[in-house]
């Protein structure tokens, strides 16, 4: 049974500011770029990766689940 993504909220280390976390992408790292990208794009906002784990600027967490899901990925917001 495949996990689902988790997309999350953090502010810590971060002096105050929001950062979206999505984790355990079942993707190739190159595949998470692509993600990064799109996503960025998406949500007019920054964004890296680091430890497999993507991060984009800012509270979308809304916006970014509902992506995931309509790319076929189970998605649970932690």
């Amino acid at each position: 049974m495949n996990e689902p993504v988790i997309v999350r909220l953090d502010k810590s280390g971060r002096r105050g500011k929001a950062v979206t976390l999505i984790e355990r992408l079942p993707l190739h790292p190159d595949g998470k770029v692509e993600i990064l990208k799109d996503l960025q794009r998406r949500c007019g906002a920054g964004g890296t990766m680091k430890a497999g784990v993507v991060e984009i600027q800012g509270d979308h967490r809304d916006r970014i689940a509902a992506h995931l899901e309509s790319l076929g990925h189970r998605v649970r917001r932690a």
